[in-house]
């Protein structure tokens, strides 16, 4: 075995490029010599210190950190990094259950969606839903897809999983009168019952549902469909239509693999 590497040959072993050696360097960590042409090179003790640095950096440790740790080594401060690691690992654990239990949400959200037949009319009953909100006036779906941003980057520490998260929107019913589709008042998110923050709820009780798929620019359409469906049933409609999407493009670039559904009280 040599006993002293080239930078080009330690950076093909450990994967790190020139430039974080020469980095570390810089920072003290590593003290290669250097040979009749002036090229660098790295002995034994060096590569032990890349193996612990490569190992804590995969662990987010600071370079700084790891100067530290590597300059006052003992036991008492191996035994120090082990806890912080152990610590640290854990954390990644639970992040990774996590967002394993938002794939597999994601997952039964979709087979659900899949069994869903569009143009059936039924009626649901609801609790109390609790929902925050921004009023603005929508006509394109770039704007939705901007305000929904919006609402989530206020609401963050709520709605950690946008993915799942049960997105609304009240339909701009001057608009609709006036003969324009596709326009809305208001986004909101439904959020979990005990939620302690919210802008307004969606009163319990019955609510004429029917979903539809495709464009959103046939929502004109559908809502007729769903006020005539309940005149025809002898409901009493006692609030505004709004949407809920299913099926979105945070699912799908498709357009015509949306699935969207239209809620509206009634009695």
């Amino acid at each position: 075995m040599k006993n002293y590497y080239k930078i080009g040959e330690i950076s093909k072993l450990y994967g790190i490029g020139t430039d974080s050696l020469r980095y570390y360097e810089e920072l003290g960590i590593l003290h290669p010599k250097r040979d009749s042409n002036g090229y660098r090179l790295y002995n034994l003790k060096d590569m032990y210190k890349l193996n612990i640095i490569r190992d804590l950096r995969l662990l987010d440790f600071s370079m700084v950190q790891i100067k530290e740790y590597l300059d006052g080594q003992s036991i008492a401060n191996t035994l120090k990094i082990l806890e912080e690691e152990q610590s640290l690992l854990q954390q990644k654990i639970e992040e990774l259950q996590t967002r394993q239990t938002i794939i597999r949400r994601q997952m039964a959200a979709l087979q659900a969606a899949s069994s869903i037949q569009p143009g059936i009319f039924t009626v649901k009953c609801f609790p109390a839903r609790r929902c925050v909100q921004i009023s603005q006036y929508i006509t394109r779906d770039e704007e939705m897809d901007f305000v929904i941003k919006k609402l989530h980057k206020k609401h963050e520490s709520m709605v950690p999983d946008l993915a799942n998260q049960t997105v609304g929107a009240f339909f701009s019913m001057d608009d609709w009168r006036q003969g324009r589709s596709n326009v809305y008042q208001s986004v909101f998110f439904v959020l979990e019952h005990d939620a302690a923050e919210y802008d307004f709820v969606l009163p319990s009780g019955n609510y004429l549902s029917c979903f539809y798929q495709g464009s959103y620019q046939q929502n004109g359409q559908k809502i007729q469909e769903v006020l005539n469906c309940a005149a025809k049933q002898g409901l009493t409609v006692t609030g505004d239509p709004f949407e809920l999407y299913e099926i979105d493009n945070r699912y799908t670039a498709r357009e015509e693999e949306f699935l969207t559904e239209i809620q509206v009280r009634v009695s």
